[in-house]
């Protein structure tokens, strides 16, 4: 009598009827076949769930490790200009190699080097063809000898930091001349 209780009952209001209550029974069906649907969508929630807390896991994980690997990157760019100008300052030193403010310099150089080397900072090469990726084309000449393209001269040294790129190397890249300026040579 119980169970005829339950179907003979009609719904006293209407939008209890239309919600989507997981707990109320749909007619016709088994009420095992209810509990193992139930059970099931409750096996797939808690699935996605810990998928997306292990996806959460991994993620912060690895932003962690960057914020690590990279935590340097803004005083080293500040450090680049400050390198530069070091280097101009040595290659103004090195008319007189003997003497004790270039061998100081040089001391200083190479502490500096290997402090950059320590932190990850590598140099980036300037050989061969122009790369967009790591180089910045800051002028063009003609070079009829060799491919267009291909870097000349540096003017600024770039660097990375690890795979990073900190600062792209400032080239001179080649071209062809145009062929009213090669026949007119």
């Amino acid at each position: 009598m119980h169970a005829a209780d339950e179907t003979s009952q009609p719904t006293q209001n209407p939008e209890e009827a239309n919600s989507a209550d997981p707990t109320q029974e749909v007619p016709g069906l088994d009420p095992w076949e209810e509990l193992e649907a139930e059970a099931a969508r409750w096996k797939e929630i808690s699935l996605r769930t810990a998928a997306e807390i292990d996806n959460l896991r991994k993620r912060t994980a690895r932003e962690r490790e960057d914020a690590i690997r990279y935590a340097n990157q803004r005083l080293l760019e500040e450090l680049l200009p400050v390198v530069d100008n070091f280097e101009m300052g040595m290659q103004a030193a090195s008319q007189d190699t003997s003497s004790m403010i270039y061998i100081g310099m040089d001391m200083v150089r190479r502490q500096l080097n290997e402090f950059l080397t320590s932190q990850g900072v590598e140099e980036i090469p300037a050989t061969g063809n122009f790369d967009p990726k790591q180089h910045d084309a800051v002028a063009q000449e003609d070079c009829s000898a060799g491919e267009e393209g291909r870097i000349l001269r540096v003017t600024r040294r770039g660097f990375k930091l690890r795979d990073r790129l900190l600062r792209p190397a400032s080239v001179v890249v080649s071209k062809l001349p145009t062929p009213a300026e090669g026949g007119e040579a």
